[in-house]
């Protein structure tokens, strides 16, 4: 295995864990109605939107083909769920309704698993 298939392998697997954050917190809490831990949630939105971007470059770095409408998708979900995650923290501090964005950030996470597994 040559350095970049290997450090393509690594991105992939920590893109799994930040999925895996992301839809293990909203499915551990999604019957809570307060009290919230959103740090995983935030955590794992991060990680899926930096590690996306970065298997998108390394694919075009290969001079492989990119479906660009099924990135751009992608990156569109994984934004609105990254933003729903900061938006669930900010309300959370603030004393607000953080259940309404913390079931945005989980269930358009699940939406964006679908999208991933089934287009194409």
């Amino acid at each position: 295995m040559d350095p970049l298939d290997l450090a393509r392998h690594s991105v992939f697997a920590l893109h799994m864990l930040g999925l895996a954050a992301v839809v293990g917190t909203f499915f551990t809490q999604l019957r809570r109605r307060d009290d919230f831990v959103l740090w995983p949630l935030l955590s794992g939105a991060i990680v899926q939107v930096a590690t996306g971007l970065a298997l998108v470059g390394m694919r075009q770095a290969t001079g492989r083909e990119i479906d660009v409408a099924w990135v751009v998708t992608k990156l569109a979900i994984a934004v609105v769920v990254l933003g729903a995650a900061i938006a669930a923290v900010i309300a959370k501090g603030r004393g607000g309704r953080v259940r309404p964005w913390f079931h945005a950030a989980g269930g358009l996470a699940v939406v964006d698993v679908l999208v991933a597994s089934l287009w194409g």
